[in-house]
């Protein structure tokens, strides 16, 4: 498979890598992350510090030892629900490296997502995350990322939607993957009502 943006080369598997998301505050979107691998091993964290954190509209994906390597920030003023990401932590006057844009069509919650890039690239989800079922697609249709419901191994049992698992295709970065779920998060806690998530190419506000 073609590799497509990179956040950090380290998290660009070359087989495919299931990821457990576990998310570590059921009161507020996105006020925590940890992320393991099929070994036990965590990979990602997103530290949780309460509602303020939210109300921030700023999150920062960070690895097993705490280095910063994405951040993402909801631009406001914006009329679309803008989210931007910014390579590690983010800095006053510094360029997004991509960009998540609801659409504004009442009864719609259609979300778009350009990466600024030469050449550019657009990323196509289909499904429903408030349900922890989506796949992420690339502009060829083919899947680089899936978001599914868990199921504990020993008990077949389908676990909370608390834990989910992230399905990371070879060649796509894990930590670009993340990025779109704290985003999708953050618009999922917005609706407390979500519907079908697509990215499709995104226009200036």
């Amino acid at each position: 498979m073609k590799q497509g943006f990179v956040v950090e080369a380290g998290f660009v598997f070359q087989e495919e890598t299931h990821l457990t998301v576990l998310k570590t505050s059921l009161f507020f979107a996105n006020d925590g992350f940890t992320v393991y691998d099929c070994k036990g091993d965590l990979v990602f964290r997103v530290d949780s510090y309460g509602p303020e954190t939210r109300d921030r509209g700023e999150i920062v994906l960070m690895d097993a030892n705490g280095r910063c390597l994405l951040t993402v920030r909801r631009k406001r003023p914006s009329l679309h629900h803008r989210w931007e990401g910014f390579i590690g932590e983010r800095i006053d006057g510094q360029k997004p490296i991509f960009s998540v844009r609801r659409s504004s069509m009442i009864g719609r919650s259609d979300v778009s997502v350009e990466v600024y890039s030469d050449p550019g690239e657009e990323y196509q989800i289909e499904g429903r995350f408030s349900q922890r079922c989506c796949t992420i697609f690339n502009t060829g249709k083919v899947s680089v990322a899936e978001i599914r419901r868990k199921v504990d191994a020993s008990t077949h049992v389908l676990l909370g939607k608390d834990v989910f698992s992230l399905c990371v295709k070879p060649g796509f970065d894990g930590a670009f993957a993340m990025g779109l779920v704290l985003v999708l998060d953050q618009i999922n806690g917005d609706d407390y009502v979500t519907e079908e998530v697509q990215v499709e190419p995104v226009a200036d506000d």
